[in-house]
């Protein structure tokens, strides 16, 4: 399935996809320059320079080039610097590839020297020429205005992004569906984790989109759990976050599992309420709506489960307001996703306060088309919450005490925004049953 997906992608032509990803390329940089509106000076787009391992020799980090930079150039080269002076346009300085660096690392089959349509970054000084310089990328100024034009540019996703996500969306499909069928008692976190990813980078995937959290019993309550050597029991519930990425675009999944195949009274309940709570955030997400509103719309439904689980007592909507709901669904129902699993985030003018009784948002404007989010809507048991909490009246604790240990539930979908409605673009990753 993904190699037809590639061949769809590039066209069955590297020429044309080529080709393609310049008029993109082109396109992005335009809505750039005509969102900054600049009459002078010169703005130095950063990539990055590799990270050293500290104390390791000659190792370095992955690298990734910053999303700034990504974004106007498709190119992961370390030290490269795009800049914009609004008499010239743009001019992409690249640091020239050795014979030491192809000997070493190959740098995906360049050529000595610089690639063509890009100049020596010896040659930046010169360009500069003292006039006032603006930064972004990795730069460790970076002009606030400028970055604030830029994320609203990179916010609607284009023909190349889009199609990007679905390539990783197929990946990570094919990596849940090896995962769900070895799913047992007896197998470790960790395993699980090897075969997850493995299937990623096997069915289309070239990079992991973020660290893998396989968390298994109570660990599942902790919203980053790192995979250990603990293995999995019959009745706990299993939580796995993961995704694959294909050139820099990412796809970002969360689905709860009970090991041994059977959700039990209680486990079954709160899956199928985070699963309404889902689909109700999911059917509100629309352009024109306000995040904060699709938040509203899950927590309702999960402040409903909590209250047929006989966890919280009052009226679903005070629930909500109060932070009854927040102690056991503690996160925003999700975040930006495409280029990285943050991508174009909350700009410096858009910081504000969440709605009483909904945690603190990612990011919290209006959606529009063509923006791709996660809704991510979950019900954890988490200790440290609870104990905090312990002066509550709308909060039923001997039922609490009973589900300590329980862990949590989440499940998370990738979703594209529509004029009316979105697309979800991971729907083809089955959820479990109950």
């Amino acid at each position: 399935m993904w190699r037809r997906t590639l061949t769809g992608l590039i066209g069955g032509n590297p020429a044309h996809y080529a080709r393609k990803i310049e008029h993109f390329l082109e396109r992005r940089r335009d809505a750039t320059a005509a969102a900054w509106n600049l009459d002078d000076g010169v703005v130095l787009i950063a990539a990055g320079d590799e990270i050293p391992v500290p104390g390791r020799g000659d190792r370095t980090y992955p690298y990734r080039a910053h999303s700034e930079y990504f974004y106007l150039t498709d190119r992961e080269r370390p030290r490269g610097v795009l800049a914009f002076d609004p008499s010239e346009g743009w001019v992409e300085f690249v640091a020239p590839v050795t014979a030491e660096e192809l000997l070493w690392t190959g740098l995906a089959g360049d050529r000595e020297g610089v690639p063509e349509g890009t100049r020596p970054l010896d040659e930046l000084e010169s360009f500069v020429r003292d006039r006032p310089v603006r930064r972004l990328g990795a730069a460790a100024d970076p002009d606030v205005a400028l970055r604030d034009a830029l994320i609203r540019v990179r916010r609607p996703k284009d023909d190349v992004e889009v199609e990007r996500m679905r390539v990783a969306a197929e990946a990570t499909r094919a990596g849940f569906l090896h995962l769900a069928s070895l799913i047992e008692a007896g197998r470790s976190e960790r395993e699980l984790q090897v075969a997850l990813e493995a299937a990623f980078l096997r069915n289309g995937g070239d990079f992991l989109a973020f660290e893998t959290i396989v968390a298994a019993g109570d660990h599942a309550a902790v919203l980053h759990f790192a995979p250990t050597a603990q293995v999995l029991r019959d009745g706990e519930l299993l939580l796995v976050d993961a995704g694959a990425e294909f050139r820099g675009y990412a796809s970002d999944v969360t689905r709860t599992y009970a090991v041994g195949g059977v959700f039990a009274p209680e486990q079954a309940l709160v899956y199928e309420t985070v699963q309404r709570a889902g689909e109700a955030a999911i059917n509100v997400c629309r352009a024109g709506v306000n995040w904060h509103d699709i938040h509203f719309a899950a927590a309702l439904v999960v402040a409903d489960g909590l209250i047929e689980l006989g966890v919280l007592r009052g009226e679903r909507a005070s629930l909500v307001e109060s932070g009854a709901v927040a102690l056991f669904f503690p996160h925003s129902v999700g975040h930006m996703v495409g280029l990285g699993i943050r991508d174009a985030g909350a700009a410096s003018d858009e910081a504000r306060e969440p709605p009483p009784g909904l945690p603190r948002l990612r990011v919290d404007i209006q959606l529009a088309p063509r923006q791709a989010w996660t809704v991510e809507p979950g019900i954890y048991f988490v200790p440290a919450l609870i104990a905090r909490a312990r002066d509550r009246n709308d909060v039923v604790w001997h039922r609490v005490d009973k589900l300590q240990g329980f862990g949590g539930v989440r499940i998370e979908q990738n979703v594209l925004i529509e004029d009316d409605g979105c697309e979800v673009l991971t729907a083809a990753i089955p959820l479990a049953e109950t």
